[in-house]
């Protein structure tokens, strides 16, 4: 008599694999779209590297569960094609943020502190324009005569874009 074949048990998602791999894109999406606006997270991404680590903290329960329990939990072959994909985006956003942008230019033409600033023409809050020159003058209106003139507080970002 032959046997029946047992009915293999089903087996369940490893769903650490799958989220991990979301969490990878994520970090290296949410640079561009989120973190890139803010100085705190656009020089150091620091929260996107710490995404990284999570993504990766789950990959790595997620392939290490797939292959000790194979009978029980699937990902044994999805799972390193899906981590060797994620740390290849990691390993891109890493080279975008640590070494592309050395390749940034320099800003030799940047003024210096305490060095005088060019001459420029800018709108005021009234739209009428204004010139630093005019602001540094003694014939400031509503200033009494004979009085040192007024500073002006210059800041510079210095971006790329």
């Amino acid at each position: 008599m032959d046997e029946i074949p047992a009915v293999e048990a089903k087996r369940e998602v490893n769903m650490r694999i799958w989220i991990g791999f979301v969490v990878a894109i994520v970090a290296f999406a949410s640079y561009m779209l989120i973190f890139a606006r803010f100085p705190i997270t656009r020089d150091v991404p620091w929260v996107n590297w710490l995404l990284f680590v999570f993504a990766g903290w789950l990959l790595w329960s997620g392939i290490s569960k797939a292959w000790r329990f194979p009978q029980r939990c699937r990902g044994k072959i999805a799972g390193p094609i899906v981590g060797v994909f994620s740390l290849a985006v990691a390993g891109l956003f890493g080279y975008g943020t640590l070494i592309a942008t050395r390749g940034l230019p320099a800003s030799t033409g940047a003024p210096r502190v305490g060095a005088k600033a060019p001459e420029f023409v800018l709108k005021d809050t009234n739209g009428k324009s204004i010139a630093l020159s005019a602001l540094l003058s003694d014939s400031q209106p509503g200033q009494a005569p004979g009085r040192q003139p007024r500073g002006v507080v210059l800041i510079f970002y210095r971006g790329y874009w």
